[in-house]
């Protein structure tokens, strides 16, 4: 069992990498890494990993190597460079105007040996910036890197306040995307308004994802939206299920509303099932139709109501599937 690093690149780009000097590391300390071409620096984000899956392994060739860890010099270097990278982006704004193609500089990193310099950038559509590379290549003297990043790069990278009134999750603590989907937002009974459940980014909110679990969970509990059930002999349809209060709305065919609770409405599922096996064999709740009970008259008279009612209802279902819909199927 070997002991890990997680280290974060100024780049953005986190690594694990195996602690061959067994040095004594604390989260947020820089050190100094072997690359594959020189030597650059990286901020520790998780000091003690002792991974006994056997499916986890690091490529020992390609991965990083710990050299050190940063001393004071390294810091004030650190700080050299940063000065640098302010003038390169100025460099670099005054030579992309020559150009056809439109981009916008986000950021200009600097490796620690100062054998590259990367720049990230947002651009409308791919751009062929061959001939712009070389011109910076031979302006900087050093190897050129272009990355094109998406919106949520850059909020990472620019930093901000969101909605929530505290800095944006991906530039405090949040290191790793999690993939967000419009399930999600159903799920969750969220409104379908996108500036609601959007991020300065663009994109579906990534805290939408925290308590995704929750309600996966609590909706097991309840019943499906569009599910029926009888309640003075009127057919009602299930329109919302309220999980926090544990109350369920329901709507009849004359558009009267009711909410009950939710050990209310299983009590008296409960009791029309009974009614409808008799009492010897239970269905389940999805097998639960009493439209076709024969018990109430009205039945035909009112089934195009009826359509028109659980139609509706089924208008704001969750789904409930493995939908791959993302957040990148959104127009922004």
């Amino acid at each position: 069992m070997s002991d890990y690093i997680e280290i974060e690149y100024r780049s953005g780009k986190l690594e694990y990498i195996t602690n061959s000097l067994n040095a004594t590391i604390t989260p947020e300390d820089w050190v100094i890494v072997e690359v594959e071409r020189g030597l650059d620096i990286a901020q520790v984000i998780h000091s003690s990993y002792a991974f006994e899956d056997e499916n986890f392994k690091i490529d020992e060739e390609k991965s990083a190597k710990l050299i050190r860890v940063a001393t004071q010099e390294d810091i004030d270097t650190l700080e050299s460079l940063q000065e640098k990278e302010a003038e390169a982006n100025e460099k670099f704004k005054a030579a992309v105007v020559k150009y056809p193609f439109e981009m916008k500089l986000i950021d200009a990193v600097y490796q620690f040996d100062k054998n590259k310099i990367t720049f990230f950038f947002t651009a409308d559509g791919r751009v062929d910036f061959r001939e712009f590379v070389r011109e910076l290549a031979s302006t900087f003297k050093t190897r050129i890197e272009l990355h094109q990043i998406s919106g949520r790069d850059v909020a990472r990278k620019l930093g901000g306040i969101g909605m929530c009134g505290c800095r944006y999750c991906c530039t405090s603590f949040l290191k790793r995307f999690s993939q967000i989907t419009i399930k999600m937002v159903k799920d969750q009974n969220l409104s379908g308004n996108l500036s609601k459940i959007s991020g300065p980014c663009g994109r579906l909110l990534c805290c939408l994802d925290y308590e995704q679990d929750f309600y996966q969970e609590t909706a097991k509990e309840f019943p499906e939206v569009g599910d029926e059930l009888i309640i003075n002999k009127t057919k009602m349809i299930v329109s919302k299920n309220d999980y926090y209060n544990k109350k369920i709305t329901l709507v009849s065919a004359d558009d009267s509303i009711e909410m009950i609770t939710l050990d209310d409405f299983l009590k008296i599922q409960s009791n029309q099932n009974c009614k409808n096996c008799g009492g010897k064999n239970h269905k389940s709740d999805s097998q639960i139709n009493p439209r076709n009970s024969g018990n109430n008259k009205n039945d035909s008279e009112n089934d195009d109501d009826y359509k028109t009612t659980k139609k509706r209802a089924e208008t704001n279902k969750p789904e409930r599937n493995n939908s791959n819909t993302t957040d990148d199927g959104i127009k922004e």
